[in-house]
């Protein structure tokens, strides 16, 4: 079978003025949740994976092609009459991202030059270093002390030069990702709780009385959405922070977390960062959570007044709603 042989739903309406959106990372979080918002919008969905006849049922109002990120014929042949490509792919557990992050962006950029597409990016705050701290605006020095925040930097440096050259971007930076559907890679699946357990109580990675800033899966995607209905009124590269729910001292998620779970006395114990350092050595995962540990020392929020500006308001959905539904999802009510 080729590469470009692409396996089309007899649900998905194809007309000549419909809109085509490729998802890459369409199986992780926040590409599904876009994916499912776009399509209510109206748009066609693609979607790149190895082995379409195993995912297909993920989203039956998508367009699977078969291919791999890291294969720059593949991405370039799934964009053909893309008009948008989300890049929201990222290695699982953390893992390779010296030798898998940089060539996907870069497959990526390539596909948008044959084919005229927008590249959609969901940010990290990896990007930043304490030079920042702790309010981060879209112009904030980018001093990352990490080997992810350094990737990243570079990663948006290649996506900026592109859009110098006629390439079209658009980067959403957010919080730490809480929502439906989300996956092992966040922290509220992976560190606060487990899923398909029954809440008893709560891991809290962060120092007690520093604040920390989390993204309501659903908000983020919406935010996409909306800024890309702007269309031509967007810069070539655009780039917008998100508020997010702002945790001023890390007890506000436990909290709700209590609440949505019938436990108001919920207690929350520090996530023993020893037991990681102890293990880091023999688990690669586990080796690059111990790197980003510096996130949840400092207070770090992000400023939205360019989004507010832009939109006239971000989309929120209200924390002890956002919590309880995450909590359904993730069958742990």
């Amino acid at each position: 079978m080729s590469p470009s042989t692409h396996y089309l739903e007899a649900n998905v309406k194809t007309t000549t003025n419909t809109p085509i959106a490729l998802v890459l990372g369409i199986t992780g979080s926040l590409g599904a949740e876009l994916a499912r918002k776009l399509h209510a919008r109206g748009w066609k969905v693609r979607a790149l994976h190895r082995d379409p006849a195993r995912v297909r049922h993920v989203n039956r109002d998508v367009e699977w092609h078969q291919g791999d990120a890291m294969e720059r014929a593949d991405v370039v042949a799934a964009a053909q009459g893309a008009t948008l490509i989300v890049h929201g792919v990222n290695p699982p557990g953390y893992r390779n991202w010296g030798g898998l992050v940089l060539p996907m962006i870069d497959n990526t950029i390539a596909a948008t030059r044959s084919s005229g597409a927008r590249i959609v990016l969901p940010g990290t705050v990896y990007n930043f270093g304490p030079s920042a701290f702790p309010i981060l605006r879209e112009d904030s020095p980018q001093e990352p002390h990490t080997k992810k925040g350094a990737i990243r930097v570079e990663l948006e440096r290649r996506l900026r030069a592109a859009s110098e050259n006629g390439v079209r971007v658009l980067i959403v930076r957010a919080g730490d990702f809480f929502g439906p559907g989300m996956t092992a890679n966040s922290w509220f699946n992976a560190g606060l709780l487990k899923p398909n357990r029954p809440v008893t109580g709560v891991q809290y990675p962060g120092a007690k009385g520093i604040g920390h800033q989390w993204a309501y899966l659903p908000d983020v995607a919406e935010t996409m959405v909306r800024l890309l209905e702007l269309g031509e009124r967007l810069p070539a590269f655009a780039l917008y922070h998100m508020e997010g729910h702002w945790d001023d001292d890390g007890s506000k998620m436990v909290e709700a977390i209590g609440r949505a779970s019938g436990k108001p006395d919920l207690k929350a114990d520090r996530l023993p960062w020893w037991a990681l350092r102890l293990a880091a050595p023999f688990n690669e995962t586990l080796r690059e959570l111990m790197e980003m540990r510096y996130l949840w020392q400092k207070p770090i929020r992000m400023d939205n007044a360019r989004l507010v500006q832009t939109l006239g308001a971000e989309p929120h959905t209200p924390l002890d709603s956002a919590v309880r539904t995450t909590l359904a999802s993730m069958g742990c009510l």
